[in-house]
Formats: C-alpha cells, sequence, structure tokens
C-alpha cells in the first residue's frame, strides 16, 4: 500500500548507509574479516559489532545493509532485481521496509512510495513520494530528508571502483572488477547524475549533507572522515 514518511527524526541527524567498500575501511575492520565476508565464509552482520558507534543513531541501510544488524532503522531498495533474491530476508527484518518499485503495492509488509515522475532527480516534493535518481542510495536521501532530518550523513557512497571493488561485500557475484570490458558496464557515472539536484533540493530544505566517504566521486557535499564527524581522536 502507498506511503507516507513520518516526521520521526525532526531536527535530527540521519545516516544512509550505503554499499561502497570504504564502509569498512572509516570503521577500521580487519582485512581478514572483509575478506571473509567478501568470500562468503561470513555473514554481514560479522560488521556489526565494528559499526557499533551507529547503534544508538538514526540509520537507513541500502539494500543488502539490512543484513548486518537489526539496529539499522530502516531498510531502502528500488531495484528489482535485489528485491527478488532477498524477499524473504526482507520479510524477516523486524523494522521498516520501504521500497519505491512501483510493483511493491501489493506487498503488504513494504511501504511503498509512489517515484516522483515530476522530479525524478533532486528530493521528492511530497513525503508521499520518492526521487528516483537512478539508484537506492540517492533514492533514499528523499526518504531521510522527509523523516525531518537536519543532517543527513552518506556512508559508503564512493560511487566508484575502491581497490577494484563496487562492494564491502560480494553478495551480488561481482568480486573485484579489473577488465576493461566490465568496467565499461559499471553505472557509476548514471548514478552521479541526481547528485546535482539533490544538493540544491537540500539547500531549500534547509538540509546538511554530508560524505562519510572521503575519496568518493560525488563532489556535492563536504568529505569528511569518520574519526571527524564523530569527534574521535583515538
Amino acid at each position: 500500500m502507498n506511503w507516507q514518511v513520518p516526521r520521526m527524526w525532526e531536527g535530527g541527524d540521519v545516516w544512509i548507509l550505503g554499499g561502497g567498500p570504504s564502509v569498512t575501511k572509516e570503521f577500521g575492520i580487519p582485512n581478514e574479516v572483509v575478506q571473509s565476508v567478501v568470500k562468503g565464509t561470513s555473514p554481514p552482520s560479522v560488521y556489526s559489532p565494528y559499526l557499533s558507534r551507529l547503534h544508538d543513531r538514526h540509520v537507513i541501510g541500502i539494500n543488502v545493509a539490512y543484513l548486518i544488524g537489526n539496529w539499522i532503522d530502516i531498510v531502502f531498495f528500488g531495484d528489482k532485481g535485489f528485491y527478488l533474491k532477498h524477499q524473504n530476508g526482507l520479510a524477516s527484518f523486524p523494522n521498516l521496509r520501504i521500497s519505491c518499485l512501483p510493483s511493491m503495492g501489493s506487498n503488504s509488509w513494504v511501504k511503498c512510495l509512489q517515484r516522483d515522475v515530476n522530479h525524478t532527480r533532486g528530493i521528492s516534493t511530497s513525503p508521499k513520494l520518492c526521487s528516483w535518481n537512478g539508484n537506492s542510495g540517492a533514492a533514499a536521501i528523499s526518504v531521510a530528508a522527509w523523516t525531518g532530518a537536519k543532517r543527513i550523513i552518506l556512508l559508503g557512497f564512493d560511487m566508484k571502483l575502491t581497490d577494484s571493488k563496487q562492494h564491502w561485500h560480494n553478495l551480488y557475484g561481482r568480486g573485484e572488477i579489473k577488465d576493461t570490458r566490465k568496467l565499461m558496464q559499471l553505472p557509476f557515472m548514471r548514478h552521479l547524475k541526481g547528485f546535482d539536484q539533490i544538493a540544491k533540493d537540500a539547500k531549500k530544505m534547509k538540509i546538511e549533507i554530508l560524505n562519510c566517504s572521503p575519496d568518493s566521486a560525488i563532489t556535492e557535499f563536504p568529505r569528511y572522515s569518520l574519526k571527524e564527524l564523530l569527534h574521535d581522536n583515538t
């Protein structure tokens, strides 16, 4: 059924946990732990203790980020392929599940937002809508904005390969990408197109967006390390 984002986090920070491999670097997750997840010998939940600084914060997890832990408040997805593969896991996730997939209207456990067809890039014009921006991470910014967030912090929004990797996991079966033909097929340029308008809309809405992916290809927002944002001098 169609839904409207409630202003449940008025004036607060909202962290959006994307899929970029910089997440594991920012949280100092040991390489052997990362490799165990990438190789499939450990579940993504082994990352949870290393992300403990987020456990008491407002967090939207993109796609498979919901597998890290139930402390993630919202799982957001807009990709049909992801949904078809993970629908059983999503059905058992205890917190909010939000999607802008048109086919989700008949699914009672998913909160559905219609795609904002008149504002496809940027932040949606209504809490009942979602600007798709061509990818789930950028689309989730609309959700964060309409919760009443004063500040949105992006994690794992690399929008580029890091150490030949596209994600902090290998659940999509892509592994390291070095083949020239595969590099040409990567969607990063398409995914980046919405951020200019997102920045303009955020400014109008008086929302600050910070990028906690220091080497991100996104240039519209100030970039910080996790230590800087958490004022961690250790």
